[in-house]
């Protein structure tokens, strides 16, 4: 595109020099021209008065002498009263161009060597007086040379200024185009962090856009897939939490080992499949007006569930709050899940026989969901709940807080960790109702923790109305 518009440029702008230095130069040399022949005209109009007066030969060769046109000057005196013809001055022109002149009564002009002859005739009572006038060819062409040049160097500054000219225009217009390009294939190759710089005429830039939004939107696709992937991969360590407890308590058979082994690998597997799928950016979207679900009922559903394990391990169970629907701006599924998250993280991490309540505190504004264990507490809560830095030895991944994370900020709440009553870690969950932005300071980028070592009532539904 560059040298094709460079090319265009040259051609045209050539064709407009041509198209007026050719007329301008032929202009010039015919003024050049008419001014060698005005000068001559002039020197002949000097012996018209003299040649008024007399045609004695002695007196018109002074009156040449005294014009001081040197030998480029001649009269031709025509015969008459007895006398010949006289030729004073230098002839150049031939007696047959000097007779025409004579007989014609006009000027002309005739070829001579070295130039031309201008041929003036002047009538007198005896006869017509021709005076002629040499033209020297340098004289006819002084200045025409120069004028070319400088004609040819402004047409040549003119072809260059414009190819130049051109050639940023195309500088302009292809650089964002080519960066377009490189950005495509870039993308194509699987850099998706590539944008490309919004520049250039109206069209590129618009392209450009195009180009960034489509970048964005494929972004946010392959991180949809990867948080729905994780995400999916987490909820199966639920089942596989149940399994593994169940297993536990199969004895010391070959095919209890197998099982318990087979559970092992399953829960490594998955635990890969929440490590791979990384780089999840989107939070959950908050149901729209009038849609969500009842909190109450969705806790009394998971605590079913998990008490039949709590049983199992001779766990203490406690839920409050659960009396009355408390709907909230959530997903069934997700509300679910975060419970899931939350309860699962009990069971892995605390030892058999460590207690743990659940407890809904509904608010005119918001609905708190508090998670209490009696284990040994998180050592680090800022690193829980930072997504995927959970420690392989514990088999953490760090993905369960992240999902509680995202459900609560998806409603313009926040989640924070602290310390409970029972003696381990407290997990609370504000779900904004009227999904308003949480102030910064009730949530960072990454969720909040708070720990917190004061003096409490007993009851954690009394403590989350206390602190909310």
């Amino acid at each position: 595109m560059r040298w094709a518009l460079v090319k265009v440029c040259l051609a045209v702008t050539a064709m407009v020099v041509v198209a007026f230095a050719v007329p301008l130069g032929l202009v010039v040399r015919e003024m050049a021209r008419d001014r060698a022949f005005s000068n001559a005209e002039r020197e002949a109009a000097v012996l018209v008065p003299a040649l008024s007066i007399t045609t004695d030969r002695e007196e018109l060769e002074r009156v040449l002498a005294s014009a001081g046109a040197g030998d480029g000057l001649a009269v031709h005196l025509p015969a008459g009263d007895g006398r010949a013809a006289v030729d004073l001055g230098r002839r150049r022109a031939a007696e047959e161009d000097v007779a025409a002149v004579r007989r014609l009564g006009r000027a002309s002009t005739a070829e001579v060597p070295g130039g031309s002859a201008l041929l003036q005739p002047v009538a007198l009572g005896s006869g017509t007086v021709v005076i002629e006038v040499f033209v020297p060819e340098a004289e006819v062409t002084n200045g025409v040379g120069t004028a070319w040049a400088v004609l040819a160097a402004v047409g040549a500054a003119l072809v260059v200024g414009s190819v130049a000219v051109a050639d940023r225009l195309g500088v302009r217009m292809v650089q964002p185009a080519q960066r377009l390009a490189e950005g495509a294939h870039e993308l194509g190759e699987g850099q998706l962090g590539v944008r490309v710089p919004e520049e250039g005429p109206t069209e590129l830039r618009r392209a450009a856009v195009a180009f960034n939004s489509m970048a964005d939107q494929v972004v946010q696709l392959l991180a949809n897939e990867r948080e729905l992937a994780a995400d999916l991969s987490h909820r199966l360590r639920t089942p596989l939490t149940v399994l593994r407890l169940n297993a536990a308590s199969l004895g010391d058979s070959p095919a209890a080992e197998q099982t318990r082994a087979a559970v092992a690998q399953l829960e490594r597997e998955v635990d890969t499949i929440i490590r791979t799928a990384r780089e999840a950016k989107p939070q959950t979207a908050a149901a729209g007006p009038g849609a969500g679900c009842d909190a109450a009922e969705v806790v009394r559903e998971r605590m079913a569930f998990w008490s039949a394990l709590a049983e199992d391990e001779d766990r203490k169970v406690r839920v409050a709050g659960v009396e009355r629907p408390v709907r909230i701006p959530v997903a069934r599924a997700d509300l679910a899940a975060a419970l899931d998250a939350l309860l699962g993280n009990v069971f892995r991490h605390t030892p058999e026989g460590t207690a743990f309540a659940v407890d809904v505190h509904n608010g005119d504004d918001a609905v708190i969901v508090l998670v209490s264990d009696a284990g040994p507490g998180i050592a680090d809560p800022e690193a829980a709940m930072a997504r995927g830095r959970g420690s392989g030895s514990d088999g953490s991944t760090g993905l369960g807080l992240d999902i509680v994370r995202r459900l609560a900020e998806s409603t313009g709440g926040d989640v924070r960790i602290g310390s409970s009553v029972l003696g381990g870690t407290e997990v609370r969950l504000w779900i904004q109702l009227d999904g308003r932005e949480s102030t910064p300071s009730r949530r960072g980028h990454r969720g909040s923790v708070r720990r917190r070592r004061t003096r409490r009532s007993a009851s954690p539904f009394n403590r989350s109305r206390s602190h909310p």
